[in-house]
């Protein structure tokens, strides 16, 4: 027998990104579930910090660097996960990067490592993790995308080309893992209060939203908080077998024009 022998209620997960945002969110809404949970970012100290969380409340989790745009350190991340947890059940692929700029205005260098990071190392994530899910028939892969998928923005050519492109994958994916007991989903975010775009240039952002708005791209202000996300993710891998969800959007809701009395 194993250092893991197999059992069904041990269903250990991996999260890319789970430094901050929906990624440390959905890590810890595994956790709370009763997962193992299996970190990855390239801030390690901040990875380290949440596993700790994580252990203080009684779960179990580790924390592995991972560079997207590095392909040994994937293959290190991938092989070290299996080792240190045992088999992985849950793929949530949450990892990606924006850099504010048009496409006439984006590096070519800096264009390709956004598709490295948001499409090229999730594909290689799940070809490292995958195939052992199907030979045991049986795992969730849930790519998280973003609503600029159905919704085009403008100054995110980068990204909104990595984003269609992954959930093209992930479509192709379902269509391929069909019979095999792995359910590969897609969560869709829409605006949600992450650390993306904290890093941009003073008023970038300001500039960026109010183009948005001149477009009738922003319909409101609501945002979402990234536990919001983390909890569709819950969904997609809690629901039962013989129920796939393929595809679930996640929008915030529009704040109360005129709220009355009582309203909270």
């Amino acid at each position: 027998m194993g250092r893991f022998p197999p059992h069904p209620d041990r269903r250990v997960a991996v999260v890319t990104g789970a430094s901050a945002g929906i990624g440390e969110a959905t890590a810890l809404a595994l956790a709370e579930a009763g997962h193992p949970v299996v970190l990855g970012a390239r801030r390690l100290d901040r990875l380290e910090a949440t596993v700790a969380a994580i252990v203080a409340g009684g779960g179990e989790a580790v924390a592995l660097a991972l560079d997207l745009t590095d392909n040994d350190s994937i293959d290190h991340f991938a092989a070290q996960a299996q080792d240190r947890l045992g088999p992985i059940e849950v793929v949530v692929s949450n990892a990606g990067d924006v850099v504010p700029a048009a496409a006439f205005e984006v590096d070519p260098d800096e264009f390709t490592r956004q598709i490295q990071v948001n499409l090229l190392g999730a594909h290689r994530v799940v070809r490292r993790l995958g195939p052992a899910m199907v030979e045991r028939q049986r795992g969730d892969i849930v790519f998280v995308t973003s609503d600029v998928v159905r919704v085009m923005r403008t100054h995110m050519a980068a990204y909104v080309a990595s984003k269609t492109g992954l959930e093209g994958l992930a479509r192709a994916m379902q269509m391929e893992t069909e019979g095999t007991g792995v359910r590969v989903s897609i969560v869709r975010p829409g605006p949600t209060l992450t650390e993306q775009g904290a890093n941009w240039p003073d008023g970038k952002l300001v500039e960026v939203m109010a183009d948005w708005e001149r477009r009738g791209i922003m319909r409101h202000h609501g945002y979402m908080r990234s536990m919001d996300v983390a909890r569709a993710v819950m969904a997609v891998v809690s629901t039962p077998r013989g129920t796939h969800l393929t595809l679930v959007e996640v929008e915030p809701e529009a704040p109360v024009d005129n709220p009355g009395p009582g309203t909270a």
